[in-house]
């Protein structure tokens, strides 16, 4: 009697290798390069896997300057980024945490922090000797991870973000908290923000409106590409929303 037929293994499907994402969402081909003051530095927790919905690396596209490094921890922000850093106080770190900007009655978009988590004084100037920016790029528990594996942060100009609308990842994502954008959408608003540069805001956001476009595109063809749903963190009962 004859074995029956076995079918073949599909094909993996290849990735970009600039975006990482799987080709059919790939849109490297329509990144326009943003030239920009402040640097961007990109931290990515070694287990976030979503390809098909993360933009890290899409973000980075766009600017000669920016870095993305993946891993939990480095000894400095100058090892981070890949060269000197005289003065880490110069560089923002943005991280949600407990605070927000509407607990702190306050109706600017970009906010810098104290270390005691409130308003800082001399907001403008503060924020006007930025030279760069460090986003962390994960899910909620995986973007604490970061933050806490990396005291050299707490030398890092603590800012949040007071978005005047919620991501646009909409139904594809859901968000536990208003204030919780997508990597791409983050660096839009701070970078424009900080350069008062509307122009790159406008860029960032359109191609992630055309990725999340794309995406919606070949959802139905390749169900495999679908990020995986949150799951439940049983150590603490909440669940694992996208930080960014």
């Amino acid at each position: 009697m004859s074995n029956p037929t076995v079918a073949a293994p599909a094909d993996p499907i290849p990735e970009c290798p600039h975006c990482q994402k799987p080709m059919p969402l790939c849109i490297c081909d329509s990144v326009t390069p943003i030239e920009n003051r402040l640097g961007l530095l990109i931290l990515q927790h070694p287990q976030e896997q979503d390809r098909a919905l993360g933009t890290a690396r899409l973000t980075a596209k766009h600017f000669p300057k920016a870095v993305v490094r993946v891993g939990l921890s480095w000894p400095s922000l100058s090892k981070a980024i890949g060269h000197p850093i005289e003065n880490a106080s110069h560089w923002a770190v943005l991280y949600l945490g407990s605070a927000k900007a509407t607990d702190l009655e306050t109706e600017a978009e970009i906010v810098a922090l104290n270390r005691k988590g409130e308003v800082a004084d001399k907001q403008r100037e503060r924020l006007g000797k930025l030279e760069g920016v460090v986003l962390l790029d994960g899910t909620w528990s995986q973007a604490k991870a970061l933050w806490w594996r990396n005291p050299w942060m707490l030398k890092c100009q603590r800012v949040i973000l007071n978005p005047a609308h919620p991501s646009r990842y909409g139904r594809l994502r859901k968000e536990p908290r208003k204030d919780g954008l997508s990597t791409i959408e983050a660096a839009a608003t701070i970078l424009a923000g900080l350069e008062r540069r509307p122009d790159i805001a406008e860029t960032l956001n359109a191609s992630f409106e055309r990725m999340l476009a794309r995406y919606r595109e070949v959802q139905a063809e390749m169900p495999e590409l679908a990020p995986k749903p949150a799951v439940k963190d049983r150590r603490r009962g909440v669940r694992r929303g996208k930080r960014a």
